[in-house]
C-alpha cells in the first residue's frame, strides 16, 4: 500500500492518463468501424445495381448470393462497433472514477450524492457535526451509485453500531482496502445509470410480478408457443416447395397469433412495465455482482452478504438477456414479425416466469449486496486515500482517549491535531478560549470522530480508544419564523431534548457550544451553571464551550467532576496569532477587544 497521501494522488493522476489515452484508442477503433458501416452500405447498394442489371441467370445467381455477404459482414461491424462502444462508455466511467478521486484529495467537491436528503436538525448531532449536506463528512466518504448504498452508509452515521458490529465493519473495510484497485472498476460498472430504475425493478421482483405472470400458466398457451416456432418453419418450407394454399395457412397462423397478442396485450404490458430498456442497466449490475463473487472474502461480516453460494451475476445476466429480447417490442415492424409468426412478447413472459420462480428472491439479495459493498467500499477508499487515518479501539468500559487528533473536513496542510482524554470517571470539562481560537472546531473534531469510528471506518487520529457513547449536542441553535420560534425557545427545545436523552441513555455523551445565547448575561450565567450540576448530578460526560469564565470557577466547588481547558490567543505587536491547542487550565487571554477596535470601536 501506498505511505504518503502525495504518492496516492500521483497514483490516481498516473491512472487518468491512462484511461484517457486507452479512451482515444478505442475512439479511433470506432471511428473506424463507422467508416467500414459506410463502405459497406456503399457495396450493397453497387451489388443491388448490378443484380438489377444482370441478365444472365448465372450471373444473377451469383450477384444474389453475393448480396448477401456485405449484410452478413455489416450486422458483424455492428455488433463489433456496439462493444467497442460499451467498452468506450466503461472507460469513461472509470475515468470519471480516477478524476473524483484526485478531486477529493485536492479538497474539491464529490461528484457522488452529498446525503442532503438526510439532514436533519432536530437529531441529536447531524447539523452541528456537519454529517450532511454540502462540504459533509457524508460528501467526503460517499461513493454510493446506489439508493441502497448510499442508505446504508447514511445508516450507520445516524446511529452507533454495537462494539460486535464495529469491529466486524472495521476488519470487512481493512479487507476491500487490500482489493481496492479492483473496486474502481466494481464502482466504474454501476456509474451512469438511472438509480430510480434499479429500485423499479426490485420492487417488481418482490411485488406483482409473481401476479402478472400468472396467465402464462395454461397449458395449452405453453405447448403453443413452444411448437410455434417448427409449425412456422415446416408451413414455409412446404410452402416454398408446393405453394399454392399453404401460404394461405401460414396467413391464418399469423392472424390466430395476432388474436392471441391483442387479446393479452394488456397481460403483457403491466408484465413488461419496470423493465422497459434495462437490459444493459442489468448486464452491467451483474458485472459489478460478479466481482463480489469471484472474490475469496475472508471476514465474516462481507461472507455474511452472501446468503447463498449461488452465482446470483449468471441469474441476473439471464434476465438481462430476457428483457433484451422482451425490448424487441419496441421496433413496431420487427414486433410485428416476431409476435405474428413467433408470438414473441408471450414466449418472453413465459421465459420470465419461469426464471422469476428459479432465482427471483436470490437475484433480490444480489441486488441489495450491491448497495452493502458500495458503502463498505466507500469506507475503504477513504481509509486507502488516507493512509495516516487510524482505526479506534473500542473498549468496553468508560473511555475516551485521542492522540493527533484532527478534523476529517479541514484540509490536511490547515489541520491542527491534539490530544484529548477523559478521566477515569465522567466530568463536565469547561473549555473558555477567545474568539476563533477554536474550541467549536474542537467540540466538532471530537464528535465527528466518534460518528466515523462508531460506523466502523477509520478516524483522522494516530490513535482512538474509545467506549460507545450516544452524543448529544447543542451548537448551531437557530430561530425559526415558520414554527414561531425564537432563539431563546430554540435552545430551550434543544436542552429538552438532551435532557430527555440524558435520562434514557446512561452512556449519553454532551458537546455544547456558548448556551443560552438567546437571553440576557445573568440568566445565561445562572442558567448555564443550573444546567452543568444537573450533569454533574446525573454523571454526564461533557465538553462546554463558552466565553463566560465564571463557569470555569465551577471547579472550585467541584473539584473532582469539573476539569478546565482552554484555546488562547498569542499577540504579538497587536497582531493576533492562534496556535489552535488545547491546554490546561482556564483562559487569560481574550481578542474581543482588539477584534472591536479593529473595525473602529475602542474598549477602555
Amino acid at each position: 500500500m501506498l505511505k504518503t497521501q502525495e504518492e496516492i494522488k500521483t497514483k490516481y493522476e498516473l491512472l487518468v492518463k491512462d484511461i484517457t489515452a486507452e479512451i482515444a484508442q478505442v475512439k479511433i477503433k470506432i471511428d473506424k468501424f463507422s467508416f467500414i458501416r459506410v463502405a459497406l452500405l456503399i457495396a450493397e447498394i453497387l451489388v443491388f445495381i448490378v443484380f438489377v442489371k444482370t441478365e444472365n441467370e448465372l450471373a444473377t445467381l451469383i450477384v444474389g448470393t453475393c448480396f448477401i455477404i456485405p449484410i452478413a459482414v455489416f450486422v458483424m461491424v455492428v455488433k463489433k462497433q456496439n462493444l467497442l462502444q460499451k467498452t468506450e462508455t466503461y472507460l469513461r466511467h472509470l475515468l470519471w472514477v480516477y478524476k473524483n478521486e484526485v478531486n477529493l484529495i485536492n479538497d474539491e467537491e464529490n461528484g457522488y450524492d452529498h446525503g442532503v436528503a438526510f439532514e436533519d436538525e432536530n437529531h441529536p448531532y447531524l447539523a452541528d457535526l456537519d454529517i450532511f449536506g454540502s462540504s459533509s463528512l457524508f460528501a467526503l466518504i460517499n461513493r454510493c451509485s446506489t439508493k441502497n448504498g448510499v442508505d446504508h452508509l447514511s445508516k450507520n452515521l445516524i446511529e452507533p453500531n454495537t462494539k460486535v458490529e464495529i469491529l466486524a465493519r472495521q476488519e470487512a473495510v481493512q479487507e476491500i482496502t487490500t482489493h481496492i484497485d479492483s473496486t474502481y472498476g466494481f464502482r466504474a460498472n454501476l456509474k451512469g445509470h438511472d438509480v430510480s430504475k434499479i429500485e423499479q425493478i426490485k420492487e417488481k421482483l418482490r411485488g406483482k410480478l409473481a401476479d402478472q405472470l400468472l396467465f402464462t400458466h395454461q397449458n395449452f398457451l405453453r405447448t403453443y408457443v413452444k411448437v410455434l416456432p417448427t409449425l412456422i418453419s415446416i408451413l414455409f418450407l412446404a410452402a416454398v416447395i408446393f405453394g399454392g394454399k399453404l401460404w394461405g395457412v401460414i396467413a391464418l397462423v399469423a392472424l390466430l397469433n395476432a388474436s392471441i397478442i391483442f387479446f393479452l396485450t394488456k397481460k403483457i404490458d403491466k408484465v413488461y412495465y419496470g423493465f422497459s430498456g434495462n437490459s444493459a442497466l442489468l448486464s452491467d449490475y451483474a458485472t459489478a455482482i460478479k466481482w463480489t463473487e469471484d472474490t475469496n472474502w475472508q471476514s465474516a461480516y462481507l461472507q455474511g452478504l452472501f446468503e447463498s453460494k449461488d452465482k446470483v451475476s449468471e441469474e441476473i445476466k439471464k434476465l438481462s438477456k430476457i428483457i433484451q429480447a422482451f425490448d424487441a417490442r419496441l421496433n413496431i415492424l420487427l414486433s410485428a414479425v416476431l409476435n405474428f409468426f413467433l408470438l414473441w412478447d408471450l414466449k418472453c413472459c413465459i421465459k420470465l416466469d419461469i426464471w422469476h420462480q428459479l432465482a427471483s428472491k436470490k437475484v433480490e439479495n444480489g441486488l441489495d449486496r450491491i448497495g452493502r459493498f458500495e458503502e463498505l467500499i466507500s469506507l475503504a477508499t477513504l481509509n486507502y486515500n488516507h493512509p495516516n487515518w487510524s482505526f479506534p479501539k473500542i473498549e468496553d468500559q468508560f473511555c475516551l482517549v485521542s492522540l493527533e487528533m484532527g478534523h476529517p473536513l479541514i484540509k490536511q496542510q490547515h489541520r491542527v491535531a491534539n490530544d484529548f482524554h477523559f478521566a477515569q470517571t465522567p466530568t463536565v470539562d469547561i473549555i473558555t478560549g477567545s474568539n476563533m481560537a477554536g474550541k467549536s472546531t474542537f467540540l466538532r473534531t471530537l464528535g465527528i470522530n466518534m460518528v466515523l469510528a462508531y460506523a466502523g471506518a477509520p478516524v483522522c487520529a494516530n490513535q482512538m480508544n474509545l467506549s460507545i457513547f450516544k452524543i448529544l449536542t447543542y451548537m448551531r441553535i437557530k430561530d425559526s419564523l415558520n414554527e414561531s420560534t425564537s432563539t431563546f425557545k430554540a435552545e430551550l427545545n434543544r436542552l429538552k431534548m438532551i435532557l430527555a436523552n440524558v435520562a434514557l441513555h446512561q452512556n449519553s455523551f454532551v458537546l455544547i457550544d456558548e448556551m443560552l445565547r438567546g437571553t440576557n448575561s445573568k440568566d445565561k450565567f445562572l442558567g448555564s451553571k443550573v444546567f452543568i450540576e444537573k450533569l454533574i448530578d446525573i454523571g454526564t460526560p461533557t465538553l462546554f464551550a463558552t466565553h463566560d469564565l465564571q463557569l470555569s470557577e465551577l471547579k472550585e466547588i467541584h473539584p473532582d467532576t469539573v476539569r478546565n481547558y482552554h484555546f488562547d490567543i498569542q499577540i504579538d505587536g497587536g497582531e493576533m496569532n492562534f496556535d489552535y491547542k488545547i491546554k490546561l487550565g482556564p483562559c487569560t487571554t481574550f481578542n474581543a477587544a482588539i477584534l472591536l477596535k479593529e473595525i473602529g470601536l475602542s474598549v477602555d
